[in-house]
């Protein structure tokens, strides 16, 4: 009889499908298996768009996204999850009820990481989140997940204060960390002349990761890549801080090697640890 290597882990991604594959469902599931991790995934919406922008969106049923996360968990129940664009409010409260419901189940939910990247607008400025489904985010996802990755712009939107710079950005941090004292809270500048991340772990310590800009016009999902390496770091056993540095080097190879497509923002080249 074959031998058999034990099977990978499993992490669920619950985002939108970008029909380009730079972002979304289709980019998280080729991060994970970068990491040799097997992904699972639950749509939220449906959208059309291409490296040029987001031309039109459609949110999937609320019943269709309650059955598909079931299902998955059923027969895949997911080590690991990352959730990305939400689109509704009924979304949203799907997904909230989903990490109850599976919190209700699994005896120990601290093993199993939760990371959640707030997509609130495209880069582009297509609007991705209805403002009930950003009320359903502040006030009853934030508390039920692990982490969030958010960028300035996002956390300001998170917090109610004004980040423009690195100080600003602290003071959101721990304004959003008050309220949600479980958060580990990535904010990510790579979009800044001077890209600087942030970690706030829960107890309040800010860790600073200074890099070097890469000059590149291929950066459509650098954000989904970067919340779902952390994800697959912290299921394959990093701390906060390695979790956090391994994802910032994934992604920064994976700009430097993007492979060029399309004729606005170009995906990255998310399977390079493969080749």
């Amino acid at each position: 009889m074959e031998r058999h290597a034990a099977p990978p882990r499993v992490a669920l991604t619950i985002a939108g499908f970008d029909p380009s594959s730079g972002a979304g469902v289709t980019a998280d599931l080729q991060v994970f298996a970068a990491h040799g991790i097997y992904g699972v995934s639950a749509i939220t919406a449906l959208t059309v768009q291409s490296t040029l922008g987001v031309a039109t969106l459609a949110s999937v049923s609320a019943d269709l996204l309650r059955k598909t996360l079931k299902t998955l968990h059923d027969d895949l129940p997911a080590q690991g999850v990352k959730i990305g664009m939400l689109g509704s409010a009924a979304a949203a409260s799907e997904v909230v009820f989903f990490l109850q419901f599976k919190d209700q189940v699994i005896s120990s939910n601290s093993l199993i990481p939760s990371v959640l990247d707030p997509v609130l607008t495209s880069s582009s400025g297509a609007i991705l989140l209805e403002p009930e489904g950003l009320e359903v985010l502040l006030s009853r996802l934030l508390p039920a997940v692990g982490w969030v990755t958010p960028n300035w712009a996002e956390l300001a939107v998170l917090s109610g204060l004004a980040v423009g710079s690195v100080e600003q950005a602290e003071a959101a941090m721990h304004q959003l960390g008050k309220s949600c004292v479980q958060l580990s809270i990535v904010a990510t500048g790579g979009d800044q002349a001077r890209p600087v991340d942030l970690l706030r772990l829960p107890g309040g310590e800010i860790v600073r990761f200074e890099d070097e800009h890469i000059e590149t016009t291929s950066t459509h999902g650098s954000g989904c890549a970067f919340s779902s390496a952390l994800l697959c770091r912290l299921m394959l056993g990093d701390g906060p801080v390695a979790a956090v540095q391994s994802a910032k080097d994934y992604v920064a190879e994976a700009l430097r090697r993007a492979p060029g497509l399309g004729h606005g923002r170009g995906p990255l080249d998310l399977l390079w640890p493969l080749r």
